[in-house]
């Protein structure tokens, strides 16, 4: 049977990590390795590391680094930034990471969604849609470059797509809401469960595991992911890594 799985997501800059708010001031917490040795331990669902100036840099991904985390970890790992090609996903699988993302990509040439399927498996395709309110309705655009550039597609016309063309999962992340810790999007996240069957996760908001439970009973089984809640302890957010299922 199914269940939900709750996914730390690591931000990598400059092969260090940090954590921002609402894509804004990158604080430092810490070395990639460590966190990974340190999510073995907790024995977390999955963990998710993207670079989040690779797309910004046009460069592609640092697999010599990216191969001294995986080699550590004892988890199924996802990668995003700077992914382009077949090739670069091939790569990536090769080195041990189970699921690759793309986001700026995919919208720039849907057609990489199928070629990624065909080169390491639907399941291991995953597209990530980072949205935020727009105009006087307040309706999710989708954005790229760290938020700073608006995609021509609607995430409603998006998603759709995103199934068609092969993807294995669609994860979104709610620019408003990152780093705030004061909970999801739930009429986000029941939009995009109605539009797609696909496995879907959430990112942007989740501060405790309440959170995550509320996510989880309004639109059922489901990634539940989140940076902040996992990397941040207390008011005064000292950096302290951990983990917690509802």
């Amino acid at each position: 049977m199914l269940r939900s799985r709750i996914i730390p997501c690591l931000l990598m800059q400059d092969s260090g990590l940090v954590k921002t708010r609402q894509f804004a001031d990158p604080k430092y917490v810490g070395d990639p390795i460590n966190a990974v040795k340190i999510y073995n331990e907790k024995e977390v669902d999955e963990l998710s590391i993207y670079d989040i100036d690779a797309t910004v840099q046009g460069r592609g991904p640092d697999f010599d680094h990216l191969r001294s985390i995986a080699v550590e970890s004892r988890m199924p790992l996802c990668y995003g930034g700077g992914v382009r090609s077949a090739a670069d996903a091939v790569q990536l699988i090769k080195l041990g990471f189970e699921k690759v993302s793309i986001s700026a990509a995919a919208l720039e040439r849907p057609a990489l969604i199928r070629e990624l399927a065909d080169a390491v498996g639907r399941q291991s395709v995953v597209v990530t849609l980072d949205v935020k309110k727009t105009g006087l309705l307040g309706r999710p655009g989708i954005f790229t470059h760290n938020g700073k550039r608006a995609a021509k597609m609607k995430l409603a016309d998006f998603l759709p797509l995103v199934e068609d063309r092969g993807a294995g999962e669609v994860v979104v992340n709610h620019i408003d809401r990152d780093g705030m810790m004061q909970g999801y999007d739930l009429d986000l996240a029941r939009s995009v469960r109605a539009a797609v069957d696909l496995p879907a996760t959430m990112l942007g908001g989740a501060g405790n595991v309440e959170h995550l439970r509320e996510l989880i009973d309004a639109i059922g089984t489901c990634g539940a992911a989140a940076g902040s809640m996992f990397v941040f302890n207390g008011v005064y957010r000292a950096v302290l890594i951990s983990y917690a299922r509802p």
